[in-house]
């Protein structure tokens, strides 16, 4: 059975990052009301995915997949938040695949992971090699990168009895796919908040689908993350992603508040008012004549 989650106290949602109050990961960072109001938002944002999209089934065991980047540390450090704060009744197990590329500072996650006393797996596997064998030089990696990370996921997954794995997409990420669907794939189609791998085994969950993610890097800042940045092996982001989160800015400077907006779009379909015949019995619409 689904959880919902239930309200927490105005304290514990309110409160500074005391000692008795938060998770150790929390007790080094700012006390400001400002901060305090960026946290709360970050939970609220979270909890109400986690809510609307029935994530949550207590007992069960997630993997936590944690780049080094700011949106994955974000994303395990408001998981945490809420389950020491008794709102997230499951099992969180941090992983982080550390795939070969040059350069990569192997201490850093350990290290952090350690001090903080999250459980934490870390795993070897050269991709690297496999992706510069196979992608010519002029060509971005990432989305073989992508695939080969993710099946190793799933395997990790199934090796430690997680029914989940959890990932730090956020809004942006799920508005960016949206356009990057709608202007070079033809269809309408975003990034799922929630969604079964194709044997049918484990889940993934994007808690931080309706988190901001302006939010996640302030909040990435003043918890000092010690981020890895994304471009170790040389390869950045397609350029037409690139340009979809350009054109969101845009939007979003002239127009604030559009990206809520579109957000909200995605959640309030009306298969009659688009052209899906397999969506919607257009044949069934006429006068009746009797």
């Amino acid at each position: 059975m689904n959880l919902r989650l239930s309200p927490d106290p105005d304290t514990a949602a309110d409160g500074g990052p005391d000692d008795a109050a938060c998770h150790p990961m929390f007790r080094a960072a700012p006390s400001t009301v400002e901060f305090n109001k960026l946290r709360k938002r970050l939970l609220r944002d979270a909890r109400q995915a986690l809510d609307d999209f029935s994530m949550v089934r207590p007992g069960e065991r997630w993997l936590v997949a944690l780049s080094g980047g700011k949106d994955s540390y974000g994303l395990l450090a408001l998981l945490l938040d809420l389950k020491w704060r008794g709102l997230l009744p499951v099992e969180l197990l941090a992983c982080n695949l550390d795939q070969g590329q040059p350069n990569f500072p192997k201490h850093i996650l350990p290290n952090f992971l350690s001090a903080a006393g999250v459980e934490h797996r870390i795993e070897y596997q050269d991709t690297y090699s496999v992706v510069t064998d196979k992608i010519p030089e002029n060509r971005t990696y990432c989305s073989l990168c992508s695939r080969l990370r993710r099946g190793h996921l799933y395997r990790i997954a199934r090796e430690e009895g997680c029914a989940a794995l959890v990932l730090g997409h956020h809004r942006e990420d799920i508005l960016e796919t949206f356009f990057l669907n709608l202007f070079h794939g033809g269809r309408l189609a975003a990034m799922p908040p929630k969604l079964m791998n194709d044997e049918g085994d484990v889940a993934v969950l994007r808690p931080l689908a309706y988190c901001a993610e302006a939010d996640l890097a302030r909040f990435a800042e003043a918890m000092a993350f010690p981020i890895i940045p994304c471009d170790l092996c040389g390869s950045q982001d397609g350029l037409q992603r690139n340009a979809m989160k350009a054109m969101l800015q845009d939007i979003e400077r002239r127009m604030p508040g559009r990206k809520d907006t579109m957000i909200r779009a995605l959640a309030h379909v009306r298969p009659s008012h688009l052209l899906d015949r397999d969506l919607f019995d257009f044949s069934a619409i006429g006068v009746s004549r009797e």
